[in-house]
């Protein structure tokens, strides 16, 4: 395998262009406040590029959004997962007792302890099952961050196979070395970057064109490959995947068959069983123009379901009051 260098600051700073689209404004009191510029890609159903709302063929930090990808070579190095255990392996979990306590069995499956994770101590992602363990006495912990059954499944599969445990997060080790070969076979295209996630895990650069494509490529693969196998889990155990809060959750469950991952800074993926897929980033990662930006392209790919409408839900207060909302732009 080639070697991708490592991004350096430098390389990070956007370079001078036209001002990407606006995918969603904000509304306050009939005012507009303020806005959310991205880009945006929607597939047809046989592959090819049907919609583009600013660059989609800019490499991007998919952030979680590469979960499936990683998930799918901890299959491919051969442990063997499924249901919610795998499903918890691609996650970016609430940290909901259910997700703990499978993290923690996942663990002792193989003789591992939550002390072995290399996650940063965190609270659980979702904000009130933060406040439960805040008002419960507990403090952040490694197991509690989002990340932890993705770091559970790569310490279980480094135990597996002999290969050193104390560095499954360097991108020279073995394992990661293999989710890069499959994050550009699922993507179609070469690893642009490869920098650090906010777990600490190898994060793989790809364009927006390339993440959709890669989950096209996962709910159309053979039945019994490790990218089917992974969506397969996904899509019956959504909760797991997500929270019982999350519009990853109500999307896949309320849409039989589709496959959705958000990720940090605002991005997105989303494929649809027939082959039609999405992928979008909001530049500045404004999380809370995820829900209308999303609601919106589903709406392009042909969605009509009413999680959609729930999904892009998105109200602003005044007070106890609804005074706006954040709203698609296009």
């Amino acid at each position: 395998m080639t070697s991708t260098p490592l991004i350096s600051p430098a390389s990070s700073a956007p370079s001078a262009g036209p001002a990407l689209p606006v995918l969603a404004e904000v509304v306050r009191s009939g005012f507009v406040e303020g806005h959310h510029r991205g880009s945006l890609v929607v597939l047809a159903a046989d592959g090819s590029v049907e919609r583009t709302l600013g660059d989609p063929d800019a490499p991007v930090f998919p952030r979680s959004s590469n979960k499936p990808m990683q998930a799918a070579a901890v299959l491919r190095a051969g442990l063997d997962l499924s249901g919610e255990r795998l499903a918890l392996a691609a996650a970016s979990h609430s940290g909901e007792m259910f997700h703990l306590d499978l993290v923690r069995k996942m663990l002792a499956d193989h003789g591992l302890t939550p002390e072995d994770l290399q996650t940063p101590p965190d609270l659980p992602l979702d904000p009130a099952e933060a406040e439960t363990y805040l008002a419960a006495g507990q403090v952040r912990e490694r197991i509690t961050m989002n990340c932890s059954g993705k770091h559970a499944a790569m310490l279980a599969v480094c135990a597996l196979n002999g290969w050193d445990r104390a560095t499954y997060l360097d991108p020279a080790h073995p394992l990661q070395q293999l989710v890069h070969q499959v994050v550009e076979e699922a993507a179609g295209e070469p690893v642009a970057a490869v920098g650090t996630d906010g777990c600490g895990a190898p994060l793989m650069a790809i364009s927006l064109v390339g993440l959709a494509r890669a989950f096209r490529s996962f709910v159309r693969a053979e039945e019994g490959t490790a990218e089917r196998r992974v969506a397969d889990a996904m899509r019956a155990h959504p909760e797991y995947v997500a929270g019982t809060r999350r519009p990853d959750t109500w999307l896949m469950r309320e849409v039989p068959g589709t496959l959705s991952k958000m990720g940090a800074e605002a991005v997105q993926a989303v494929a649809l069983p027939d082959g039609r897929a999405l992928a979008f980033k909001i530049t500045d990662g404004g999380g809370r123009a995820l829900g209308p930006v999303l609601a919106r392209a589903l709406e392009l790919l042909g969605v009509d379901a009413p999680v959609v409408d729930r999904i892009g839900r998105a109200p602003l207060l005044g007070g106890s009051a609804e005074v706006g909302e954040i709203r698609a732009a296009f």
